[in-house]
């Protein structure tokens, strides 16, 4: 299998999973919300933060979705990277408020890095395309 192939699987299930996440924390956040990492969870008309969230990750799945199916996979490997700010963010925001260290490291985090892995290497094919293109371009 190519590298090529092996990071469009690995984005697809970036896309498809926040997608997943985003339309859990819409649609039943109530879910979704104990596996975050927080000790404590908005009461009242502050659980419609969690929506927030969900929109923000659905967000996110649309530009990356966007970039993959329209083959701009440059753009995708960086806007990926950017997307890998979000988990890291939010593991930072359980660490701070005394949440589970289990859920900051091995969900948001873990998952920070296999997005950010992702996009590298999405980069890293789409550069060594750019050279050999760059190449065979030039006259002998």
């Amino acid at each position: 299998m190519s590298l090529k192939n092996i990071n469009t699987v690995l984005a697809t299930a970036v896309v498809l999973f926040t997608f997943y996440l985003g339309i859990s924390f819409v649609l039943i956040p109530e879910t979704q919300a104990p596996g975050f990492g927080l000790p404590n969870w908005p009461s009242g008309d502050g659980g419609g933060f969690l929506n927030v969230k969900g929109n923000r990750e659905n967000a996110m799945g649309l530009a990356m979705g966007v970039l993959l199916v329209t083959g701009h996979r440059r753009a995708l490997g960086w806007v990926l990277l950017m997307v890998a700010v979000a988990p890291f963010g939010d593991m930072i925001t359980v660490l701070a408020h005394h949440g589970s260290m289990a859920a900051a490291f091995g969900v948001h985090g873990l998952t920070s890095a296999l997005i950010a892995i992702t996009g590298l290497l999405i980069l890293r094919e789409t550069s060594k395309a750019r050279k050999a293109q760059e190449a065979a371009a030039q006259p002998a």
